[in-house]
């Protein structure tokens, strides 16, 4: 069998490899967290919120293709089964049956914000390991981060004093 080998050394592989696979983790499972909310949500907002989760289903699709292959040029195979994202996935899921549109902002508020912090991790850990897959993991920060600002924002009380 052919191996593809990495270009780094053994122990940057293996720091950045294990980034590389629980990032892959968080983001299949967020997609999975989303699309579930967005066959399921009810309420007032169900048609913002219903196109918004599809954006960040979007975002953690590209980004986990992104990341997947980041892992295997450098020579860890990556490792997306389903039995491995229900045995390893840890950011807050969505409860089963209908979610009112108040608990989906809720759930991808503290989801995104989960998957935020573990991201920030990762950055530090591949500091010295693997700039390059530093900077990747930088990207799919700011990307998760705007979809957190925008669930967030839809969080606050309508103000209908301000004129």
């Amino acid at each position: 069998m052919t191996v593809v080998k990495s270009t780094l050394p053994e122990e940057a592989l293996g720091v950045t490899g294990t980034a590389l696979q629980d990032t892959l983790v968080d983001l299949l499972g967020l997609s999975l967290v989303g699309k579930q909310a967005h066959w399921n949500i009810v309420g007032p907002r169900f048609r913002s919120i219903h196109l918004q989760l599809d954006e960040v289903v979007a975002t953690a699709r590209a980004h986990s293709d992104t990341v997947a292959e980041r892992a295997a040029a450098l020579g860890v195979p990556p490792d997306g089964r389903p039995e491995t994202i229900a045995a390893t996935f840890a950011l807050p899921g969505t409860k089963d049956g209908w979610l009112r549109d108040t608990e989906v902002v809720e759930l991808m508020v503290s989801s995104l914000e989960a998957a935020i912090g573990r991201l920030r991790e990762r950055i530090a850990a591949t500091d010295k390991a693997d700039p390059v897959t530093q900077d990747l993991l930088i990207a799919i920060t700011a990307d998760l981060e705007k979809q957190r600002w925008m669930f967030e924002a839809e969080n606050q009380p309508h103000d209908t004093s301000a004129g």
